[in-house]
């Protein structure tokens, strides 16, 4: 007479015998709930958070990483464009993590979060070639389904083959359903996505726990592989990563440059008016007039051009374009202010006057 085999506990049940609480899981989403609610009152969209504001506050971008920054491939793993995109991750993050998590231990699921997030945006920086603003957890939660499914495959033989098939490939199909979006898709960096769970199998090796507590694995030689090949995996992708178009700080000193010449432009117009309403009051004398052009308007605008000449030059700068026209305003504005000024010192012909009226030199 065939008797049913009498199969162990549910891994549900095991894991929570393992561990009752989750830690990290909550915490990492936690995280996320905080960092988006923070950008929100920074200016950030609910539906849709522009890159300037991402930039602002972490995300992967190859000129600004490149530039020394590259804390920006941790933190771009915080931030998210949308409450759509937040909403989806934080989902994905607690399906998967609450298993992972108890799979491989608090501590161990921290590093594999973290690790594959960073070399998911490292594979990013070389598939995007740097010109892509990226962020989201979306990296390092690929990490946690790639450990998954190398941890259910490792103990297929402690489960129930029911329960392996439905958690291996209802995690499988995920993965797979999701990096084939991203093909299709515009806007979803595969990159970060495959980058995470490549990581994140290999680091499953390297940080198994089995589990049977009393069970022997000989598991040793196939860690050390998998630590060698992540390794290997990490250095090849920093070679790999093309050099930046522009370094970051350089576009944020043209932007600065650019803002103090505003600000000054604003103050120029301003002297103009006062200079005008004194010219028709009949108040001061052309050669006063000449000498609060030249201090108020032609040094100032030579002022201005020379610290617009003196930032970087580099073309390749967003800002560039706009740097040089300006450049080229201020000079115009210098010398037709500065002549204006010298006309006024010449005595007036007979039934001709200078005009101050600010559209001569504008």
């Amino acid at each position: 007479m065939n008797e049913t085999p009498a199969w162990p506990p549910s891994l549900h049940d095991r894991l929570r015998q393992r561990l009752p609480r989750l830690r990290v899981t909550p915490l990492l989403i936690a995280g996320n709930g905080l960092v988006f609610v923070a950008m929100l009152l920074q200016g950030a969209g609910l539906w849709h958070s522009p890159n300037e504001v991402q930039l602002a506050w972490g995300a992967n971008f190859g000129p600004a990483t490149q530039d020394g920054q590259w804390w920006r491939l941790a933190t771009a793993m915080f931030l998210h464009f949308g409450l759509l995109h937040l909403l989806l991750n934080m989902w994905a993050l607690w399906d998967s993590g609450s298993i992972v998590e108890r799979l491989f231990g608090p501590a161990r699921f921290m590093v594999l979060y973290l690790v594959s997030g960073v070399a998911g945006n490292l594979l990013s920086l070389v598939v995007q070639q740097g010109q892509a603003v990226s962020g989201g957890a979306s990296g390092a939660i690929f990490g946690v389904f790639g450990a998954l499914l190398v941890g259910l495959w490792r103990e297929r033989q402690a489960l129930h083959p029911r329960e392996f098939r439905w958690l291996f490939w209802g995690a499988a199909g995920f993965a797979a359903l999701s990096i084939a979006a991203g093909l299709f898709i515009a806007g979803i960096d595969n990159a970060a996505h495959v980058g995470g769970f490549g990581a994140g199998g290999l680091l499953s090796l390297v940080l198994a726990q089995v589990l049977d507590r009393q069970a022997t694995v000989s598991a040793q030689p196939v860690r050390v592989a998998a630590a060698l090949a992540l390794a290997a995996a990490v250095g090849l992708l920093l070679r790999l990563i093309p050099p930046p178009a522009y370094l970051w700080h350089e576009e944020l000193q043209l932007r600065q440059e650019i803002s103090v010449f505003l600000r000054t432009e604003a103050e120029i117009g301003q002297s103009w008016q006062d200079i005008v309403r004194d010219s028709q009051g009949g108040e001061a004398s052309f050669h006063e007039l000449a000498g609060r052009i030249e201090a108020s308007i032609g040094e100032r605008y030579a002022a201005s051009f020379e610290q617009l000449s003196q930032a970087p030059g580099d073309p390749a700068l967003p800002s560039a374009a706009k740097l040089s026209a300006l450049r080229q305003y201020a000079q115009t504005r210098r010398d037709a202010s500065l002549s204006l000024a010298e006309r006024l010192r010449v005595p007036a012909s007979a039934g001709s006057q200078p005009d101050v009226a600010p559209d001569k030199v504008r």
